[in-house]
């Protein structure tokens, strides 16, 4: 998707490219619509339907993309629920939650050094 910007692809082509389910592909589709980085279209894929990467997206951060996905999630079990654990529990816990934030913003900072148009791969040369 990335080398061919505007370009849809549909559910099942995109599934089978990348391995995953069709329905965990949905939801990444969905956070990502949301977030403005892809179009869905309706239709049968190609031209017609399926999604899209933004064009004018080409300079998007790796950073923005992750941290899109990852909106709402905990780095570890301990970060989503640690009240009803018991309190030498909590307190490694936030031992944990500071060092793991700090590692989180330097994960993403060093993926916002790569924009989408970095990593993707070139668009194949058609023999004939």
């Amino acid at each position: 998707m990335a080398s061919t910007p505007g370009k849809a692809y549909s559910k099942t082509d995109l599934s089978n490219e990348l391995g995953l389910s069709r329905n965990y592909l949905a939801k990444i589709m969905q956070q990502l619509s949301h977030g403005g980085m892809v179009e869905t279209r309706r239709g049968a894929g190609g031209t017609d339907g399926g999604a899209a990467l933004r064009a004018s997206l080409q300079d998007i951060r790796w950073g923005q993309i992750i941290l899109l996905l990852a909106e709402g999630q905990s780095l570890v079990a301990c970060m989503a629920g640690a009240r009803a654990r018991a309190r030498r529990t909590l307190e490694s816990c936030w031992r944990l939650i500071s060092r793991l934030h700090r590692a989180k913003a330097s994960f993403i900072a060093d993926l916002d050094l790569s924009t989408r148009a970095d990593i993707a791969l070139p668009v194949p040369e058609t023999a004939g």
